[in-house]
């Protein structure tokens, strides 16, 4: 009589190893080139993601405001704005291999979480045509966008396939927490296009 354990542990081996998880705060940059999901909560921030189709890389960024004051690539907390921000993402990508002829793009966020009248000198207005601007003098095409309102949202983006899900969250909590988390950063110193809208 054979035991079936081999073969089990045969079918497990072959198995995909489990995506990993990376969670992403104000300043953060991840890029993969292996499996992995980069999730991050929005507020009247910008989370970027680019991938290249060919290589299979992919990468999210999460910034505050599109430039700072005194602010440069060598400070620790320069990607905060989005012009160190999509510079360290670009980078990040291009050591795992990636080309960035072949980038494209999508971004999410820029949300008025405190119920105030939209505008374009506004934070979340000036973080959206930033972006615009950057992508389109960098030739990147913009495959998906999901921005503006009011809601904040949790956003998992798969940078093995490009795919992005965005939930926006209601309720006085989330806003809270959001807001908490933006000022508590602002008081220191200084087939790819698809977005899927998910329930928990």
């Amino acid at each position: 009589m054979t035991s079936a354990v081999p073969g089990r542990l045969a079918s497990l081996a072959a198995s995909p190893a489990p995506e990993k998880e990376v969670t992403i705060y104000i300043g953060g940059v991840h890029a993969s080139a292996e499996p992995a999901v980069v999730k991050t909560l929005l507020g009247s921030c910008i989370s970027v993601c680019l991938f290249d189709p060919v290589r299979l890389v992919g990468g999210m960024n999460h910034f505050m405001l599109p430039r700072g004051a005194g602010s440069s690539g060598t400070d620790p907390d320069g990607t905060r704005f989005g012009v160190h921000a999509m510079d360290s993402l670009i980078g990040a990508l291009m050591k795992l291999g990636a080309d960035r002829r072949r980038f494209v793009a999508k971004f999410f966020g820029g949300a008025h979480v405190l119920n105030m009248k939209e505008s374009a000198t506004a934070v979340p207005q000036q973080n959206i045509s930033f972006i615009r601007e950057f992508l389109q003098i960098e030739g990147f095409p913009i495959l998906a966008e999901d921005v503006g309102g009011y809601h904040p949202r949790h956003v998992r983006f798969y940078t093995q396939s490009a795919r992005a899900m965005v939930k926006r969250v209601d309720g006085p909590h989330a806003r809270a927490r959001l807001v908490s988390q933006e000022d508590r950063r602002s008081a220191q110193p200084p087939q790819y296009g698809d977005v899927t809208l998910f329930d928990p």
